[in-house]
């Protein structure tokens, strides 16, 4: 696995030239990239050209988020979305950024949890068939702070293990974008990261939680640099990765108000230096 920088994700706006310079500045190996801006360069300048500048920084293309507007009630709106997603998933095919992710909504009011696993099947299973035509896979975020669904009528889905069922109904390149938030919050354990095959793993977050705050009363948006507070067990959410053999992107989400504000180059310094040390801690080779 790699240290891999989402710009957007700490607070920064960059395109690709800007997201390749940045990523190299805070020591990622590796970034994740808007698939739409690489599929338009690769039309205008060519895949190789594309390639060329990955390769000339030493970066990875990490993956990208899903561009598909799945939530929306409008069905020719998520149709037009589907048949766009065929050119850019393609796109990342060819640049070998093959990861794509989203995230799923722990609760509902007007949905019982049979009808919300119903529509989410119905929704991702062609867009999982249009990924897997050109080898990409797609992880399913669970959220898992409880003050997120409390208020709810309806719980669905908030831990780690049923998400990667809900993902085995959907499609074979269905896993999980697993967040050390979400599996702290859900009171996941290493010892069931462990027992996963490393396919189920598409896509890592990592950030750590404020201390002194109980688990089932930590609110989603409000979050620590990795490794910051220690609360979150993060040795033991990255051995058990290691352990599986885990091999793609581990990105910052902090949500941290320390990097509001800050110039670019001063948050991605700061959230590398804190990925490095998250790395060490685990023991992990560079």
């Amino acid at each position: 696995m790699y240290r891999c920088l989402c710009p957007g994700a700490i607070g920064v706006s960059a395109g690709l030239e800007e997201g390749l310079r940045l990523a190299k500045l805070g020591g990622y190996q590796g970034l994740e990239v808007g698939i739409s801006e690489v599929a338009d360069r690769m039309d205008r300048d060519g895949k190789d050209a594309v390639l060329a500048m990955f390769h000339d920084a030493g970066i990875t293309p990490g993956g990208f988020g899903l561009p598909v507007d799945w939530r929306s009630d409008d069905a020719a709106k998520r149709e037009a979305d589907l048949k766009a997603l065929d050119r850019l998933a393609a796109a990342g095919e060819a640049l070998g950024c093959v990861r794509t992710s989203t995230w799923i909504m722990p609760a509902s009011n007007t949905l019982t949890k049979e009808e919300n696993s119903a529509l989410h099947i119905e929704r991702f299973t062609p867009i999982a068939r249009v990924l897997a035509d050109h080898g990409c896979s797609l992880g399913l975020e669970f959220i898992g702070p409880a003050t997120m669904r409390k208020d709810m009528k309806y719980p669905f889905i908030w831990d780690m293990l049923e998400m990667v069922e809900l993902g085995e109904r959907i499609g074979p390149n269905v896993g999980l974008l697993l967040d050390c938030w979400h599996w702290y919050t859900a009171e996941n354990t290493a010892q069931q990261l462990r027992h996963l095959p490393k396919e189920t793993i598409v896509y890592v977050h990592v950030n750590d939680a404020p201390a002194g705050v109980l688990v089932d009363e930590q609110v989603d948006n409000v979050r620590c640099l990795p490794g910051e507070t220690g609360v979150i067990d993060i040795a033991a959410f990255l051995g058990a990765l290691e352990h599986i053999g885990y091999d793609g992107p581990v990105t910052p989400e902090p949500f941290s108000a320390k990097l509001k504000g800050i110039p670019a180059e001063e948050a991605v310094k700061m959230t590398g230096a804190a990925m490095a040390n998250i790395w060490r801690t685990a023991g992990l080779s560079e």
